[in-house]
């Protein structure tokens, strides 16, 4: 026979279907989540919603997060759907006047862990850009040095793809001026200029003279800059495909997007010495503090310097 505590956990997941329409997906991991929650409950002789205290909630938190004879310990995300379960439980108990107070209002959902962007290594990134060719291959076809440009770009400048995509031929006015740079629309329509390297030119203009005018032939006259086969505006999903291609002719296991280029190269900046209000105009973010999770990447290079660098460190 069910416990007072697991027939009131089945009326609110009753309400959830019949009063919002819960999906099927998102109503198991409810009762999945609920379930965990009335057996810590029952574990601690609790079998009664109006006898919780916010204290036994906070508690079942960290049982979450640490684990206990029954249960694996939950990611935080994992733990947070969990909580969001529980105080949508509670919330509902007292809607209902079945409790008087609700008791895990001020229970919070642990933060969320921050996630690390993945960065190649510089070694990668050159391997990359010796798959799709070197600055001296004078053979390569117009579909390859389209390919070593659109990488050259990617890692040169930190440009999002869809603002690569969307480049024309416009946009490289200033490409050969005395300080060449590359006119960005990020999102929102902010424009943003970026400086071109050597390299990035030098891929850029291959790609312009040698191989664009071939595949224009074949469409209907766009000014967009990176052309598929038929001469038409190449899409993301081509874009992403290639790079996909490109790593795997390199030898990188795993999968290498265009937002990973995005990511080494604001890495590689910042473990250079690049600063990061300056990273975060080149990356056309909003606030210096979407930038700043880059800084966590290079933590290893900053022991290794004061490692060797402090002399108190030693």
């Amino acid at each position: 026979m069910p416990t007072l505590f697991e027939r009131h956990v089945e009326a609110y997941l009753d309400h959830l279907v019949v009063e919002r329409g819960l999906a099927k997906n998102s109503l198991a991991a409810y009762r999945r989540d609920l379930k965990r929650y009335a057996d810590y409950c029952h574990s601690k002789k609790c079998d009664d919603p109006r006898l919780v205290a916010s204290a036994l909630i906070s508690d079942f938190l960290v049982a979450l997060r640490t684990g206990d004879e029954s249960h694996e310990p939950l990611a935080s995300s994992s733990a947070s759907r969990t909580v969001i379960a529980v105080r949508g439980l509670h919330a509902f108990l007292t809607r209902e006047g079945i409790t008087t107070t609700d008791v895990a209002r001020s229970v919070k959902p642990p933060a969320p862990t921050k996630r690390l962007p993945k960065a190649l290594s510089v070694f990668d990134v050159q391997k990359m850009l010796d798959a799709v060719g070197a600055d001296s291959d004078t053979d390569l076809g117009p579909l390859e040095l389209r390919d070593r440009a659109l990488v050259e770009l990617l890692y040169g400048t930190g440009a999002r793809i869809s603002e690569l995509m969307n480049l024309t031929i416009d946009d490289l006015q200033s490409m050969h001026t005395q300080r060449p740079v590359l006119r960005l629309l990020g999102k929102g329509d902010k424009e943003r200029i970026v400086p071109l390297g050597r390299k990035a030119i030098a891929a850029l203009d291959a790609y312009l003279v040698r191989a664009r005018p071939l595949l224009a032939a074949g469409g209907k006259g766009t000014p967009i800059v990176f052309l598929n086969a038929r001469g038409g505006g190449l899409s993301r999903q081509s874009a992403w495909a290639i790079l996909q291609d490109v790593a795997a002719r390199a030898g990188l296991e795993g999968k290498v997007s265009p937002h990973t280029l995005r990511h080494s190269f604001a890495t590689h900046l910042l473990e250079n010495g690049a600063d990061v209000r300056v990273v975060q105009e080149l990356l056309g973010h909003a606030s210096v503090t979407t930038t700043q999770v880059y800084t966590m990447v290079t933590v290893d290079q900053l022991r290794e310097v004061y490692a060797t660098s402090h002399p108190r460190a030693r």
